[in-house]
This record gives C-alpha cells, sequence and structure tokens, in this order.
C-alpha cells in the first residue's frame, strides 16, 4: 500500500494509474488531506521583550483606547502621540490599547499598525502595558498580525470577532482558539460595529485557554454580571456604564475612550470606590463624546485642546461647529485643569480642520 512521505515542506502522494480503463470506470473520490499535528506553531519566542502572562492583563482597572494623532500630510504625528500616552501615564492609566477602533486601525495598513505597536512599547512598555489590536475578519490575517505584534513586544493582543462577513459560533470559536495560541488576548464583544453578538457560550468554551485575559464588553451590564459571576474577567466597553459596571457588576475596570481626555477623572471613577456624583459630573462629557461614533468626537476635542493637530483622516470628519462650541462649555463646566494638554481650549473653525483622504 502506497505511503505519503514528508521532504523538507512537501508533502507527496503518489499519482494514480490514470489509464484509459481507469478513467471510464472509477468513481472519483476526493483526496484525503495530509494533516501534520501542530505544522503552524506560533513563532512567538519564549523570550520576547516586555514578555507577560493573562494574569498580568487582568488585574488592569483603567486601559485607554488611545487615539492616533496625524501630520498634515497624513503620516503618523509620533510627538504628539508619545506626549498623550505620557499624560495618560503621568495619570494613572496601566494600559493603552494601540491601533483599536478609537485608534482609527481600521484605516492604518498592517506596517503602520504593527509600527505604531513597536514604537509604543519601545518607548513606554516599561511602564504601562501596550495591547495590541491586531484583530481581523480574516483568521489567517489576525494570526500574522499578532504574531508581529508580540515579536515586536506587545504585552497583549485585542480581538475582535470576524465582522462584515461574520460567521458560525463555531466559526467563531475556531476563530478564537487561534489566535488564542499566540498569547495573551482580550475578546472585544461590539456588536454595533460587527452586525454580531459573541454570545457567552462562545466565551465559555474558549475561556479554557490560559491566554484568554478577558473580555472588553459592550452589550451591557447584565452581560458583564453574567462573566463575572463565572470568574471570567471583563472590562465595561462603555464609558457612560463604567462606573456600575465596576462597583455593581464585578468589572475589572474600564478600556476608555474618555480616558484620552480626562484620565484622571477616569482613574479616580475606577480606582477610588463608587462615586455616583463623579459618574453624573462626566456624563455631558461622555454624552458629547459619542454624539457622532467614535472616535469624531475625541478627535474634534482633542484638536480643540490643542492636543492633536487638527488633521483627520477621511472617513471621519469633525464635529459641526454648534457640537465644537457645546464642547468648550464642557470643558469650562468641568475644570479646563482636569483635562490633558496646557493650551487653552478653543473653538475651531471649519478652515482650520484638514481632511486627508490619501496619505
Amino acid at each position: 500500500m502506497a505511503t505519503l512521505c514528508l521532504r523538507g515542506s512537501a508533502l507527496q502522494s503518489p499519482r494514480p494509474n490514470c489509464g484509459d480503463n481507469y478513467k471510464r470506470n472509477a468513481k472519483w473520490r476526493s483526496p484525503q488531506a495530509a494533516v501534520i499535528p501542530n505544522f503552524h506553531l506560533p513563532m512567538r519566542s519564549l523570550e520576547v521583550k516586555n514578555r507577560t502572562s493573562a494574569e498580568d492583563i487582568k488585574s488592569l482597572r483603567l486601559i485607554t483606547a488611545i487615539k492616533t494623532p496625524y501630520l498634515p500630510d497624513g503620516r503618523f504625528d509620533l510627538e504628539a502621540y508619545d506626549d498623550l500616552v505620557n499624560m495618560q501615564i503621568v495619570n494613572g492609566a496601566e494600559g493603552v490599547i494601540v491601533g483599536g477602533t478609537t485608534g482609527e486601525g481600521q484605516l492604518m495598513s498592517w506596517d503602520e499598525h504593527i509600527m505604531l505597536i513597536g514604537h509604543t512599547v519601545n518607548c513606554f512598555g516599561g511602564s504601562i502595558k501596550v495591547i495590541g489590536n491586531t484583530g481581523s475578519n480574516s483568521t489567517r490575517e489576525a494570526i500574522h498580525a499578532s504574531e508581529q505584534g508580540f515579536a515586536v513586544g506587545m504585552h497583549a493582543a485585542l480581538h475582535i470577532n470576524p465582522y462584515y462577513g461574520k460567521t458560525s459560533l463555531e466559526g467563531m470559536v475556531s476563530h478564537f482558539e487561534s489566535v488564542l495560541s499566540m498569547g495573551p488576548t482580550i475578546i472585544y464583544n461590539v456588536p454595533s460595529r460587527t452586525g454580531q453578538d459573541i454570545p457567552p457560550r462562545v466565551i465559555h468554551t474558549v475561556s479554557q485557554s490560559a491566554n484568554l485575559a478577558g473580555v472588553k464588553e459592550c452589550v451591557g451590564n447584565d452581560r458583564v454580571e453574567q462573566y463575572t459571576k463565572s470568574k471570567i474577567v471583563v472590562w465595561s466597553g462603555n464609558d457612560d456604564e463604567c462606573h456600575d459596571a465596576r462597583w455593581s457588576h464585578g468589572a475589572t475596570g474600564v478600556i476608555s475612550v474618555t480616558s484620552n481626555l480626562v484620565p484622571g477623572l477616569m482613574q479616580e471613577l475606577m480606582f477610588e470606590g463608587n462615586n455616583p456624583s463623579l459618574n453624573a459630573k462626566l456624563m455631558p462629557l461622555i454624552e458629547w463624546l459619542f454624539h457622532e461614533p467614535n472616535p469624531i468626537g475625541l478627535n474634534t476635542a482633542l484638536a480643540q485642546l490643542g492636543v492633536v493637530r487638527p488633521v483627520f483622516r477621511l472617513p471621519y470628519v469633525p464635529l459641526p461647529l454648534a457640537k465644537r462650541i457645546e464642547f468648550v462649555n464642557l470643558v469650562k463646566e468641568i475644570g479646563r485643569e482636569k483635562f490633558v494638554g496646557e493650551q487653552d481650549v478653543k473653538v475651531l473653525e471649519d478652515d482650520d480642520f484638514i481632511l486627508v483622504s490619501r496619505y
């Protein structure tokens, strides 16, 4: 009986006898796949700089989904980026999500994406946990990006479920199991963007992996509590619900957009105990931030604070003038000193903004 033989990395199998009699009389049968167990192993080294474990990620209370600033030609403004990350560290943030939705990873090439993760690790990896968004709706891309992200030193990966094309629940499990093999991972559930919920039974199935650090959950606090009762770590993905998620539903903390602007106040909200008065004080700002899809409000706000240049990569455009005026009033009400940056907040005119379509 013929056998398969492995020569180098190539698999060879004998050809069938394809004589005329064979072609006339034989029934076609699909070839049996040759499977090599663990053929595609993660390339991650045990000696990666800043190597961490999922347990080190599980304790983080304030993680900022960091904004990516731009130069007028649309390239990254690394000077402004470094200042913004440093402000997060000084004000008590314990981690940053690099290239997430807020950081506009969806508008980056993978080269830009991995470069920014590596840059963040190189500059700040000793002071803050760097969590790279290496998720994709393609499992192949998600694996490759995660390998690269861990190779440049990120502490953990953020992974979304396959969006747009979507998949079955079994496909979702297989996707997450594939990327979890790379290293510490936070799974991100945001059905409003993906069009598909990650139900608890998927999370419970993949929670057997030691690399699952936890879930960024945007469905609501009832779901948060479902997980915390099962000893699964959860971060609220909704700034408007994060106070109650933390102090009433067992969430470890928040992965926050608002902390880009007021990291000290968000640190107080997550670290200092139940504080409904501070939560109520922040609510008008949070509602303003999410009046349009994130990161439109954040980009507009940081530009008016003078922290980033007023440059937008399309399809994002600034909030209209009335909302820009409203933001200035919110800053004055909360206190300019509570916000990042040192310049006076000001209302920018339409002509002050640069919209970049090619970069």
